[in-house]
């Protein structure tokens, strides 16, 4: 959920005051209120909807505003602040921290209008045919909204846990412990949806224009969106050592990068006019990606990452 990612129901950045302990203990959060709720690194704006004591320790079920129920949850109250100008000020330094631009506060991303959210990623849109093809519709804010609440239920209800998880320690290695993957990987974006076409090859005994088209366009995506929201600041230099000339991103960058940007998929299609039967059909197969990437993980992504600005040796994809 929101940020380069960060996207565990499980997981917490942490940064509250003690938990509140033992059945005596007043309830710090009431059923109903707004809160600051720790996400990965991030903190997003929450309502508790549910409070139970469990085992000496009160727990709040909380819904994140403006994303789908699906990543309603449990946390304990260090995973939570109150809602104040202060805590609202610190939302807003790990955001710039972070270098996310997709925190949500009031329920709305920071990136809801569509002109700002394309400027921000530098997506031209004839450079994204292939991966968006729709026609435009009439009461435009309407259609986006609807569409925006599609692609979130869609891709990030169905989002592999263990991905989730991938997010989480790829966050850890870069910003908690300065660490860096090495570049270039192996294997590179370009190399990954290469094999995802050679495996739809064997399974289906053919590619489809379609498939072909999305891949296509998932990259044109990945090295438009690599530079301007995928990437953390402590990543930035590197970026510039390894990307020079007509290199492309995709051709340097490996599944840690491309998995980020699945995270960012919804906000960057809720700006794209669609109907709603191609926006399910996209996102079908965009979840058939994500599948693919489950299946190799062991392969594709690395256990651990190197603490200098070049990288890191690790294990490399098969």
């Amino acid at each position: 959920m929101g940020g380069s990612s960060n996207t565990t129901t499980s997981g917490g950045g942490g940064g509250g005051k003690d938990r509140d302990k033992g059945k005596g203990a007043s309830v710090s959060f009431a059923e109903g209120e707004k809160v600051l709720a720790y996400h990965g690194p991030l903190l997003y704006e929450a309502k508790v909807q549910k409070t139970e004591n469990r085992e000496d320790e009160w727990r709040y079920f909380v819904h994140y505003l403006g994303w789908n129920k699906n990543w309603d949850e449990w946390v304990a109250s260090d995973r939570l602040l109150k809602l104040t100008e202060e805590n609202v000020r610190k939302q807003l330094e790990l955001k710039n921290q972070s270098g996310d631009k997709t925190v949500r506060t009031g329920g709305r991303s920071a990136q809801h209008n569509p002109k700002a959210s394309n400027a921000d990623a530098k997506v031209d849109k004839e450079d994204t045919k292939g991966l968006v093809k729709g026609k435009k519709r009439k009461n435009q804010l309407g259609v986006e909204e609807k569409e925006r609440r599609s692609s979130e239920s869609l891709l990030m209800s169905q989002f592999p846990v263990t991905l989730k998880k991938q997010l989480v320690d790829d966050w850890e290695f870069v910003t908690q412990l300065g660490k860096l993957v090495k570049l270039p990987r192996s294997p590179t974006v370009d190399e990954i949806l290469t094999k995802y076409l050679e495996h739809r090859v064997k399974k289906d005994n053919k590619i489809s224009d379609s498939c072909a088209e999305v891949t296509k366009g998932l990259r044109c995506y990945f090295d438009k969106a690599l530079p301007a929201m995928l990437l953390y600041k402590k990543e930035q230099k590197q970026y510039k050592e390894e990307i020079k000339g007509d290199i492309s991103p995709s051709a340097v960058y490996g599944a840690e990068h491309l998995l980020r940007l699945f995270v960012k998929l919804p906000e960057l299609l809720s700006s794209v006019n669609m109907e709603e039967d191609a926006l399910n059909k996209l996102q079908q197969k965009l979840l058939d990606i994500l599948k693919f990437l489950q299946k190799n993980q062991v392969h594709f992504f690395l256990s651990a990452y190197d603490g200098d600005s070049k990288g890191a040796d690790g294990a490399k994809g098969k």
